[in-house]
């Protein structure tokens, strides 16, 4: 194996790793305030990667926009989520 190719596996294991502990850190957060699992982490996670690509495919928003745009839609469809099921 080349380096070049160990190099970007280890970039791809970390950027991995990076987004498995947010996640978990969602969920402990989640479950700590609330003291309620929601399992609507991942559904808002995947959300947040398709706005990130139709901000890009359909609006050619540049990588970086698309992400804040990402991160702004995620946020109100949790708030969202957690008015209409959890505390309607």
């Amino acid at each position: 194996m080349s380096l070049n190719i160990f190099l970007q596996n280890l970039s791809n294991g970390i950027s991995l790793g990076c987004l498995f502990a947010l996640i978990a850190i969602g969920y402990t957060m989640v479950y700590g305030i609330l003291r309620l699992i929601n399992f609507a982490h991942g559904d808002i996670f995947m959300m947040a990667a398709f706005f990130v690509f139709y901000a890009m495919a359909l609006f050619s928003l540049p990588w970086g926009i698309a992400c804040l745009v990402a991160v702004v839609l995620a946020m109100l469809l949790g708030r969202t989520v957690e008015r209409v099921a959890y505390k309607p």
